[in-house]
C-alpha cells in the first residue's frame, strides 16, 4: 500500500504570529520502503509523520493512500483509517506500566477488535520472546521500546510511522532497535516511516527524505543500504 503527498502544506496560528510548519511538500513512499525523514528541528518533521498517520488535517494538498485522499475523509472514516492501517511508535516508549510486556501488545489489537497476530509472536519477532511476562519496570529502554514496535505491528497495519524512534536510547541500544525494525521491514515486508534528526542513520534507508523550513530539500534513493549494525554509531 503506497503513500503519496502532493503540495501539502500545514500551517499552524500562535497568538498573532502565523508559521508554516510544511509548504508544498510532495512525496511518494511506496510500499515495503524504509524511508527515513530527515532534518533539523524546526523542519517539519514531526508535522508531516502526524499529517501521513492522520493525527492533524493538512491546510491543502493530497495525501493518498491506496489512491484514498485521507485529507478528505469524513472523521469516522478517519478513525477508522487510524485504528486499522497506521501504525505508530514514538521516542517516549506510551507503555502502560500495570500490564506486562505481552498485556501492552495485546491491548492494542483489542482496541481496534481485530489480532492478526498474536502477542507472543509479535515480541518473538523483536526478540522479547523470553520477556512476555515482563512489565515495563523490568525492561531496559531498548526493550520497552521493541515492546512499542510490537504492539505498532500486531493489528498489521499498512505502515509504522516512528517518530524519533532512538531519540531517549543510548547509542549501543539505538542500534538494536534500528536493526530490529530494518529486519521486520526486510523479512515482513512491512513498510516504515521514520523521523530523526540523525544523519547517520540515512545510510540504512532505501529512502531519504531531506526536510528544511517545512519543505523537501532533497529526496535520495539509496541502492546500496547499510545494515545499522554496521553503521559508526
Amino acid at each position: 500500500m503506497g503513500l503519496k503527498l502532493e503540495a501539502v502544506t500545514k500551517r499552524y496560528q500562535i497568538g498573532n504570529i502565523h508559521i508554516t510548519a510544511l509548504n508544498g511538500v510532495t512525496v511518494d513512499i511506496d510500499s515495503g520502503e524504509f524511508v527515513i525523514i530527515l532534518g533539523p528541528s524546526g523542519s517539519g518533521k514531526t508535522t508531516l509523520l502526524n499529517l501521513m498517520g492522520g493525527l492533524e488535517a493538512a491546510d491543502g494538498g493530497c495525501i493518498a493512500v491506496d489512491e484514498q485522499d485521507i485529507t478528505r475523509l469524513p472523521e469516522r472514516e478517519l478513525v477508522s483509517y487510524r485504528r486499522y492501517k497506521v501504525g505508530l511508535v514514538f521516542q517516549f516508549f506510551n507503555l502502560i506500566p500495570s500490564l506486562t510486556a505481552q498485556e501492552n501488545v495485546a491491548m492494542a489489537a483489542q482496541l481496534v477488535g481485530q489480532q492478526q497476530r498474536s502477542p507472543r509472536e509479535m515480541l518473538e519477532w523483536v526478540g522479547l520472546g523470553d520477556k512476555l511476562d515482563r512489565y515495563p519496570g523490568q525492561l531496559s529502554g531498548g526493550q520497552q521500546q521493541r515492546v512499542a514496535i510490537a504492539r505498532a505491528l500486531s493489528k498489521n497495519p499498512a505502515f509504522v510511522l516512528c517518530d524519533e524512534p532512538t531519540g531517549s536510547l543510548d547509542s549501543n541500544t539505538g542500534r538494536d532497535v534500528m536493526t530490529v525494525m530494518r529486519t521486520l521491514n526486510r523479512d515482513h515486508g512491512q513498510t516504515f516511516v521514520v523521523v530523526t534528526h540523525n544523519a547517520m542513520l540515512a545510510a540504512m534507508a532505501d529512502r531519504v527524505i531531506h526536510l528544511r523550513d517545512g519543505k523537501v530539500q532533497e529526496v535520495r534513493i539509496n541502492p546500496s543500504p547499510i545494515a545499522p549494525a554496521d553503521l559508526d554509531w
